[in-house]
């Protein structure tokens, strides 16, 4: 009797772990699939946005390799990459971010809420991933404690945002703007060396401009400019040859189009 009860027992906790298990999977999936349709979201409000996210998230994980970080610390390291400006797509920036003009001091005050506002996009997510939302709120932040909007200080800036506002910092200097142009390789060095310690993590500026880093982002910036641009459709269609990185949050391996009308027709049938 006790062992055909014992042996119940362990079927029904069996049971209740796989669905347990199923459970949070399908919650992991769907939390997966968020982040893939605000990815969609910034490159089908501003290509020109969607294009930096993602040439940043591969610089900085050019520096995540290099800093030898475990695959946990990489893989936060790309998602507060990708979406470290998405607080910049709200309706109350978009004019500004697209003028041709320098910015007047009240609009550089409302550029400086996209880190907040990013976050809050991103907090409802934060039970699946938690480093994500703090890190997109940290990527203004600066190592002697002048940044935004927290004046946080040192080590206390969370380490991936840390890394991103390099790699941010290099395709800022490098890629055109709308009211100049970018620069060569060798400028964008020169900034990042003369931050060294005031704006970015001394050893992390170290790290970045030892000869084979720097030289492994210049390829990836390089490779980026040589590839043709794919528009929205493309992408919607499934067409992801030109997303560098391939994003690790993908809830499906592919985009499967939906099925025509005339098959829907010939079903019904």
């Amino acid at each position: 009797m006790r062992s055909t009860l014992a042996a119940t027992a362990g079927i029904l906790t069996g049971i209740l772990l796989i669905r347990e298990r199923r459970r949070r999977q399908a919650a992991e999936r769907f939390a997966a699939a968020s982040l893939e349709a605000l990815l969609n979201a910034i490159d089908a409000n501003d290509a020109d946005t969607g294009a930096h996210v993602r040439r940043v998230a591969a610089y900085a994980l050019v520096l995540a390799d290099a800093a030898q970080l475990d695959e946990h610390e990489r893989k936060v390291v790309e998602r507060v990459a990708l979406f470290h400006d998405i607080g910049k797509i709200h309706e109350a920036l978009f004019d500004i971010i697209h003028e041709d003009t320098h910015l007047t001091p009240a609009e550089r005050r409302a550029i400086a809420t996209h880190p907040r506002r990013g976050a809050a996009v991103l907090a409802p997510l934060t039970p699946f991933y938690p480093e994500l939302a703090e890190g997109v709120l940290s990527h203004h932040e600066r190592w002697d404690g002048t940044g935004y909007p927290n004046c946080l200080r040192g080590p206390a800036i969370p380490l991936a945002a840390r890394i991103v506002t390099l790699a941010d910092t290099y395709d800022a200097v490098t890629h055109n703007r709308r009211y100049r142009s970018g620069r060569g390789v060798a400028s964008a060095a020169q900034v990042i060396a003369s931050g060294r310690g005031t704006q970015f993590d001394p050893s992390l500026v170290d790290l970045m401009l030892l000869p084979p880093v720097f030289d492994c982002i210049v390829a990836q910036e390089r490779a980026f400019r040589r590839k043709p641009r794919t528009n929205h459709e493309d992408r919607r269609r499934g067409n992801r040859e030109s997303f560098t990185p391939d994003v690790t949050f993908r809830w499906r391996n592919e985009v499967r189009e939906p099925p025509s009308r005339d098959r829907e027709i010939q079903r019904s049938r």
